[in-house]
């Protein structure tokens, strides 16, 4: 199960970065890898939240840099929505979380995948030309840098 269905993801990559992404491995690679990140983004949150003594997840307890905020707003201007149910969906699927998330935070969860969606995209069109369709050596690469920086 995927946070966004494929169509969303590979239209969020040609608006975000240019670039075309391959329908076959859009849910085999990048749902897999945002859908992780997002579950990495809640259990820092998780630990954020015990060490401030409550048993909810707040919004603020999630670890984003100034330079996610940012890429946050460039998302928010591509003037896409991702649906909350999918997420929530996924979440359910995952090991359970020790606390609850605030409604502000699940809330903000479209706009928090769709902004990993957007940095995915710019992350790989830093070694994929644009207008063509990215290879899996390329997402690899991409997803490798992601995963030092979230």
């Amino acid at each position: 199960m995927a946070v966004a269905g494929s169509h969303k993801i590979e239209l969020l990559f040609k608006k975000a970065a240019g670039l075309r992404a391959d329908k076959s491995k859009i849910k085999e690679l990048i749902s897999n890898v945002i859908d992780n990140k997002i579950y990495d983004l809640l259990l820092v949150g998780e630990m954020n939240a015990k060490y401030n003594g409550r048993d909810v997840i707040w919004y603020s307890d999630i670890p984003l840099t100034k330079a996610f905020r940012e890429s946050m707003k460039k998302f928010e201007e591509l003037e896409e929505e991702l649906e909350l149910k999918p997420i929530l969906d996924h979440l359910a699927t995952l090991p359970p979380l020790k606390y609850g998330l605030e409604i502000e935070l699940e809330n903000k969860l479209p706009q928090i995948t769709g902004t990993l969606i957007y940095i995915l995209a710019n992350i790989v069109k830093e070694f994929s030309p644009k207008d063509r369709t990215i290879s899996s050596e390329e997402f690899e690469k991409a997803e490798e840098i992601l995963n030092m920086m979230i």
